[in-house]
């Protein structure tokens, strides 16, 4: 059975739906979207690596998952719905901002997406499973390492994670203050400029943008 995601118009109001095939053709249509940031209480980000079967962006490392939400449902409750389906735990998102975004991949397809970011915090990264055909590897990894894999090789990284990492200090409020015992490593100078040369090498300014709209 075809899965169908959200059209929208630059300002994130829904206009429609369509196929999630065409939607990420080289040409595909703005569509809503998530991304999801799990941390540990170690301060440390679950990272996967898109399986090897994926259209787009296969063997990139992500962050913890990402999906689309259905016509039924908000950026959160998609969330916490598609989150047992990928890493087979359950658990509680804060909606942190949105993004909208557009960048091909080779000539297969593209992401031409209105993205929210939401962050969740997982106590036992050991339960978490790795889904045939969705993630092909988990890992843990804090901001001081990724900033060194920023240094060294920023193209194994999906362009979305990048921007919603850069895009943490701009979050709502609540939220920030909510997670900010967490956050407060993966804020600062030195994490924001090597994420935004990092996200130069996939992606050019101006084929990516903050949405500043309410949720």
């Amino acid at each position: 059975m075809s899965e169908f995601v959200i059209l929208v118009d630059k300002y994130d109001n829904p206009i429609g739906t369509e196929e999630k095939t065409k939607c990420h053709l080289p040409d595909g249509k703005l569509h809503r979207a998530f991304t999801a940031l799990l941390f540990d209480s170690k301060k440390r980000l679950v990272l996967t690596k898109r399986a090897k079967e994926k259209m787009l962006w296969p063997k990139y490392w992500d962050g913890t998952f990402a999906s689309h939400p259905r016509e039924s449902e908000t950026y959160v409750s998609s969330g916490e719905r598609r989150m047992p389906e990928e890493l087979g735990v359950s658990g509680t998102l804060d909606y942190l901002h949105k993004f909208e975004y557009h960048v091909p991949y080779k000539d297969v397809g593209s992401e031409n997406e209105i993205c929210a970011t939401l962050i969740g915090i997982i106590k036992e990264t050991a339960k978490l499973r790795e889904i045939r055909g969705e993630i092909d590897e988990i890992r843990c990894i804090t901001a001081d390492e990724l900033v060194s894999e920023l240094k060294s090789d920023p193209e194994i990284y999906c362009p979305w994670m990048l921007i919603a990492l850069w895009l943490l200090e701009r979050s709502d409020v609540s939220a920030l203050e909510r997670h900010a015992d967490i956050l407060d490593t993966w804020t600062g100078k030195e994490m924001s400029d090597e994420l935004l040369k990092a996200i130069k090498i996939h992606i050019p300014d101006d084929k990516w943008r903050q949405v500043n709209e309410t949720k």
